[in-house]
């Protein structure tokens, strides 16, 4: 057995150390890693779950990359239609990584009852759309049926259904202006009937989109059945989403464009991005209070056994070999407090997954519920780092241990 961990070993099971004078400056120490590691475990897992939640929101409502026509248009009305004759559609071959293409149009629009009214944006989505992104928002009812023939089956979202009044089954009479917008001529009218709705907590999207069939964009527009507003493109690595644009634009026809979400939604991703920052800041912060805990607790570990270590010297033990000593139970202290705060921590970050208990203001943080991100691969590494730069920070109060004096600590009291 390696020298050094078997008298640490014996310095941590031996009955004097539990009743020694450094005993709470210990339970200190170990209290200081747990808790440490406990909101490490936190910052960590909401920070990430929190951008995980509110670009996947964004996505489901936009895809991660948009293809449209080149045109001055500010609204979020599509005037110009796109044939969907192109290369690209509906297999994107060209460029690695795509997980789906689907075409889309949108129209603004206005829903009325006997006794209310709220202006809409009509996202007309067809046969091709992909709903796995936006399952899960689905809180009553179901999703619509445009598989087949034109029908009126819409899925509108709480915001709108607790506003006017509407629920499942009811009709949502809306009002659209016709293309040429000449205040004489007379509005469509579409009676859309609800059968399902939605709410993704992102109220920025909530309080204006509603789902119908693409097709009642297309005849009101007169466009022809093989034309949409633009293209939705989803990635299958978010991570790479500023390359797969770049690629895109470049096997795209001149007369087309494309857009990131990143870009299109570029306050919220900033906003998003300072999430990694605050994070390291507080990792920094928690890792240097843990291991000044460590250093006083090491120090007073040293002071305490000061005549063991000049029984030690005496025996020819080096002072490095006494060190490693010293070094080897405190990290074993580390451990211990690694082990509770790991233990705390996940199933706080359980409970939250599971039961929601946090709840969070949707208008600041487009979510209602604090999100966790749970993942072995950075819990692996917040606990490697800490017990890496705790010991790093452990080397310099360890050289007390060569100015010891071996005829001078066998006398020390």
């Amino acid at each position: 057995m390696n020298f050094e961990y078997f008298i640490a070993k014996r310095l941590i099971k031996g009955k004097e150390h539990k009743s020694s004078i450094s005993t709470p400056i210990v339970k200190i120490a170990i209290s200081a890693i747990a808790i440490g590691m406990i909101m490490m475990l936190i910052t960590v897992a909401t920070g990430i779950g929190l951008q995980r939640k509110i670009r996947e929101k964004v996505a489901a409502f936009n895809g991660h990359i948009l293809i449209n026509s080149f045109d001055n248009n500010s609204s979020v009305e599509t005037l110009i239609p796109i044939s969907t004759n192109q290369d690209f559609y509906p297999d994107f071959d060209e460029v690695a990584g795509i997980e789906h293409l689907q075409g889309v149009a949108t129209k603004i629009g206005l829903i009325r009852t006997e006794t209310d009214f709220d202006g809409v944006v009509v996202k007309g989505i067809g046969e091709d759309y992909n709903w796995e992104h936006f399952k899960e928002y689905i809180i009553e009812g179901r999703i619509p049926d445009f598989t087949d023939t034109l029908n009126n089956e819409i899925l509108l979202s709480s915001h709108f259904a607790n506003r006017l009044k509407l629920g499942i089954g009811d009709k949502a009479i809306t009002y659209f202006l016709k293309k040429n917008g000449s205040s004489a001529s007379r509005p469509y009218i579409r009676a859309f009937e609800i059968v399902g709705i939605y709410n993704s907590g992102f109220q920025e999207f909530d309080e204006t989109y509603l789902f119908a069939d693409i097709r009642h964009i297309q005849r009101m527009n007169k466009w022809k059945e093989d034309e949409v507003g633009n293209f939705e493109v989803y990635i299958d690595d978010f991570e790479k989403i500023d390359a797969k644009g770049q690629e895109i634009y470049e096997n795209v026809p001149s007369t087309l464009d494309s857009q990131t979400i990143t870009l299109k939604y570029a306050t919220i991703f900033e906003w998003l991005k300072l999430f990694d920052l605050n994070i390291i800041g507080i990792i920094a912060i928690i890792i240097l209070v843990a291991g000044i805990n460590m250093i006083t607790a090491l120090l007073v570990l040293i002071l305490e056994k000061t005549p063991m270590i000049g029984v030690l010297k005496a025996l020819g033990a080096t002072d490095w070999t006494i060190r490693k000593v010293f070094l080897y139970n405190a990290a074993y202290l580390i451990a211990i407090g690694l082990f509770w705060g790991n233990l705390i921590g996940i199933g706080l970050l359980w409970i939250q997954d599971v039961y929601g208990v946090v709840r969070l203001n949707p208008e600041t943080y487009y979510v209602s519920t604090a999100p966790v991100y749970i993942n072995i691969g950075y819990i692996v590494l917040l606990n490697l780092g800490t017990m890496a730069l705790c010991l790093i920070m452990l080397l310099i109060p360890s050289y007390i241990v060569s100015k010891i004096s071996p005829t001078k600590s066998i006398r020390f009291e």
